[in-house]
């Protein structure tokens, strides 16, 4: 038999026990406030009240003791060793600011000052638990601040400051250059729900997108292995909200930290609800070689635009250059002057004409 089972049987036992004490006192009950009750066997009724004691117990024992055992087991068998760790010191600390309070407390009149010390010990233990499972790493890392400041090894910009960090972006990999020039100026944190992510896309059917997924991992674990790049997996989470895009938006908004993508739909919905983004693709574009219109330069022509007569090449950064009347010159390497050029999120777009 499982533990639900023998819980039932047990609690089936002891409620029963209970309502064969109190069957009599029930029955007298009745009787005072329904005079109806008095036409019952006063032996039936005990019998009905032990019945009724005893479904109550069958039914109500499981969530009264198994239950809530297996539910905790389950949470902390999820929870990794950090956050086990922290919620036991949240714990502790706040078990010791109540019973700092609770002297103070007890002199007030009663029954207040009876109940406020209990309500207390339940209370600051409870906030204690939440307050350094959720905000765990903000204290480490600015005890891990502390110490850098005293050894003079790193900046003060990146013990504050935290980034979120979005799954294309780690597929991407330009991240790891990026974080070693030490532009970021901060520290880079993971989510765990972007890491699960990055695992479900790395087990992909599809070849492609299983090569990108284990790139990314291959990324991630490069930015662990430096220690000059601070940066953090964490299992902080967003309740009610599926996606990943939008999780990372919400979770961005009550950190109060920007998310670094490559994602142009992201970039355009965090904008939308006032979170900053560091965009790979606006770095990249910023980085680049200025062109001008009017400017010319030499490119190949390796495809067919998508209007009429139009050619397509690319420069040595991967800028996409479109070539009016270009489309009789596949193939072929030609100068071409710069007619306009367009540069967004997603990327810089040149348009030119053949020289």
């Amino acid at each position: 038999m499982n533990a639900v089972l023998i819980s039932r049987i047990i609690g089936l036992i002891i409620f029963s026990v209970i309502g064969f004490f109190s069957g009599t006192s029930i029955y007298q009950y009745l009787l005072s406030v329904w005079q109806q009750a008095s036409s019952i066997n006063s032996i039936l009724a005990i019998a009905i009240i032990i019945l009724i004691f005893g479904l109550v117990g069958f039914v109500i024992t499981p969530y009264l003791t198994v239950k809530p055992v297996q539910a905790l087991r389950k949470l902390l068998g999820k929870a990794e060793p950090p956050v086990l760790f922290a919620g036991i010191v949240g714990l502790t600390v706040g078990l010791i600011i109540a019973a700092l309070l609770a002297y103070p407390l007890s002199l007030l009149p009663k029954p207040v000052g009876q109940v406020l010390p209990f309500l207390g010990v339940l209370l600051f233990g409870y906030l204690g638990i939440v307050l350094f499972t959720t905000k765990g790493e903000d204290f480490s890392a600015f005890l891990k601040g502390i110490g850098q400041r005293k050894s003079s090894k790193a900046p003060v910009a990146e013990v504050g400051r935290r980034i979120l960090v979005d799954t294309s972006t780690i597929m991407d990999g330009r991240i790891a250059d990026i974080a070693k020039t030490g532009f970021l100026g901060g520290t880079l944190v993971v989510p765990r729900f972007v890491l699960n992510e990055l695992q479900y896309v790395s087990d992909s059917s599809d070849s492609l997108r299983r090569q990108r997924g284990r790139r990314g991992i291959d990324v991630l674990a490069e930015l662990q292995s430096d220690r000059l790049i601070p940066i953090v997996i964490s299992d902080i989470d967003v309740e009610g909200v599926k996606e990943v895009d939008d999780r990372l938006v919400v979770l961005a908004r009550q950190m109060n930290a920007p998310i670094l993508t490559n994602d142009y739909n992201l970039n355009r919905v965090a904008e939308i609800q006032g979170v900053k983004v560091l965009n790979v693709n606006d770095l990249a574009n910023a980085v680049k070689v200025v062109i001008l219109p009017g400017e010319t330069f030499n490119i190949q022509v390796i495809q067919e635009g998508k209007e009429f007569n139009q050619g397509v090449g690319y420069m040595d950064a991967g800028t996409m250059v479109v070539i009016e009347n270009g489309q009789r010159y596949l193939d072929k390497n030609i100068a071409v002057t710069v007619t306009k050029i367009l540069q967004t999120s997603a990327g810089r777009m040149i348009f030119a004409k053949p020289e």
